[in-house]
């Protein structure tokens, strides 16, 4: 139990260090993590419904866009859409081990999501911005994003 501790303030000194650090670094030191967790989880699925639906993302998220851990909200056809996770408790295992609790954590969910949309619509700009999330203390995970 004492290396557990351990570990736990370890990385919660590792993420406030993180979280002072600039955004272009913070990315760079969450994306292997993210894709990673990716390729294990969610990428292969969301290949199949995409392609399922024609190569339309719109259609996808209207089939597919509710779950109980996962939902995309179209704002606008083809252009700006707020995607995350309903629920109360973040999905992450490194955040329901106890590791990690800052916010600066969501640089790996916002990663994800950008490493399954840059290879579901490779030829595409794609922009993630975290609206908030579980661990900022609101109820669900919202992200706003943005195809060019």
């Amino acid at each position: 139990m004492e290396s557990e501790l351990f570990n736990k303030e370890f990385y919660r000194a590792l993420e406030g260090s993180i979280g002072s650090l600039p955004q272009s670094l913070r990315e760079e030191l969450y994306r292997p993590c993210a894709e990673g967790c990716v390729k294990r989880y969610v990428l292969a699925e969301q290949q199949r419904q995409f392609d399922e639906c024609g190569k339309n993302l719109d259609l996808q998220y209207e089939k597919y866009g509710r779950s109980p851990y996962f939902f995309a909200d179209i704002i606008e056809k083809g252009h700006v859409y707020e995607i995350g996770y309903p629920t109360a408790q973040c999905l992450c295992p490194m955040v329901s081990s106890g590791m990690a609790a800052s916010s600066v954590h969501c640089e790996c969910s916002r990663q994800s999501m950008l490493c399954v949309l840059e290879t579901l619509l490779p030829d595409r700009s794609i922009t993630v911005e975290l609206l908030h999330s579980v661990l900022t203390g609101e109820k669900e995970c919202r992200f706003r994003v943005v195809i060019k």
